[in-house]
């Protein structure tokens, strides 16, 4: 007997047949003597729908945090008790959670809370009697007593934080998707599914465009060591293992090839070359909650002046461009060039710990296809680069099949 988390996004839950659906799920876990707990996001769309009512009473700067999380929470309190009374016409003892009834403590950060400690003893005792808990994702309860909320994707990491808790011994999450792939199958049709894929090279997945998984969910996984699998809600297929690396025997070379469009270039012209200049640029950016990316310096020729490119996403591009400019003449520099039209490709894998070659790989494959880099970042288990956003498609393609990722 195991003790497992369910975990059933938006899409799974987003009409009162798909939620017979996820309860048909469910029982068949229940009867093959499990003790299981169930963690649901709202209805897709709802949670957007709430945030909507909000912003038409009040400006998102003007509203009340705390108020602003009491609506946004209702929409998963909607789905768990739906939840619960299917699974009772099944013959399943079950009862709803909210985040508060747990409880599920968190910081008093409105909007982005963290999880401090979830008490799960009351529950546990329930599951062990044969009762399914179904729980809110997405919230919990802050220090001052008020419904807190988790952010976007919350209820990812409302599953794994109680998974780690219970000490279950599995944490199944069920998406729209039936897996983690090589690469993005909507572009390149060879893409295959990861039978098993290591916390690292999912976090890594995960903080570079793939929406298969949230990033936080991802990191307390790989921090209290949760297994996590990743499955569809409507395909009864095994799906994708996340998990440690000693659990994977034959480790790929390269694990997967990511992307973002979320990605935009500035080009600072002629910037003095000398000490403080690079606090001087990212220090006001900081302040202006811009995050920098990838960096790149040229070498400076005369030892005057050096041109400097980096990258930020394309939400803080203006934001950016309008903090440099305020300061052009205290940073000396002679003209700023952004570029929005532009796409990080990253190749992962925890085998390039041990290889060498896998950049040398990278780069000449592009250069076949006349791709130009134009910036380049590196980590242990990955190599990112920065190129026109034209080239995209092509450059998934062809590195999918360099590394030997393609489907036979």
């Amino acid at each position: 007997m195991a003790r497992i988390v369910l975990k059933f996004g938006g899409t799974s839950v987003g009409d009162t047949d798909r939620i017979k659906n996820v309860a048909r799920r469910v029982k068949k876990e229940v009867d093959a003597g499990n003790e299981v707990a169930v963690v649901l996001s709202a209805m897709s769309g709802v949670t957007n729908q709430l945030v909507e009512f909000c912003r038409q009473i009040a400006a998102p700067h003007d509203q009340d945090a705390r108020e602003y999380d009491a609506v946004v929470a209702t929409g998963e309190q909607v789905t768990i008790g739906l939840l619960a009374m299917a699974l009772q016409e099944l013959g399943v003892p079950a009862r709803s959670w909210m985040g508060w009834q747990v409880p599920i403590r968190s910081d008093g950060v409105h909007g982005k809370a963290r999880i401090e400690s979830i008490d799960t003893t009351e529950m546990v005792a329930r599951m062990k009697a044969g009762q399914v808990a179904v729980v809110a994702g997405f919230q919990g309860i802050g220090p001052d007593n008020r419904v807190t909320t988790l952010g976007r994707g919350g209820s990812d990491t409302s599953a794994v934080a109680l998974a780690a808790a219970m000490g279950a011994d599995r944490c199944d999450i069920y998406t729209d998707v039936d897996g983690v792939y090589t690469t993005d199958p909507r572009i390149v049709a060879k893409a295959r599914k990861l039978d098993k894929i290591t916390y690292e090279e999912m976090l890594e997945l995960a903080s570079l465009g793939a929406k298969v998984l949230q990033t936080r969910s991802v990191e307390m996984a790989m921090k209290h060591r949760v297994r996590v699998q990743v499955l569809s809600s409507f395909v009864d297929a095994p799906g994708t293992l996340v998990c440690d690396e000693d659990e994977i025997v034959e480790k790929e070379l390269v694990s997967g090839i990511a992307y973002s469009r979320d990605e935009a270039k500035i080009t600072l012209v002629k910037v003095a070359d000398r000490p403080g200049v690079a606090a001087a640029i990212f220090g006001p950016l900081a302040e202006a909650a811009v995050n920098v990316d990838m960096i790149v310096q040229n070498v400076s020729e005369d030892g005057k002046s050096t041109d400097l490119t980096f990258t930020v996403t394309k939400g803080d591009l203006d934001r950016a461009v309008k903090v440099l400019e305020a300061r052009k003449e205290q940073l000396g520099f002679e003209r700023l060039l952004p570029d929005s039209n532009v796409v990080k490709v990253s190749v992962i894998g925890v085998g390039m710990r041990s290889h060498a070659g896998i950049a040398q790989r990278m780069f000449q494959t592009l250069a076949e296809k006349s791709i130009n880099i134009q910036v380049i970042s590196t980590s242990e288990i990955k190599i990112s680069v920065l190129i026109a956003e034209e080239y995209t498609e092509l450059a998934l393609r062809s590195l999918h099949s360099a590394y030997g990722l393609d489907a036979a």
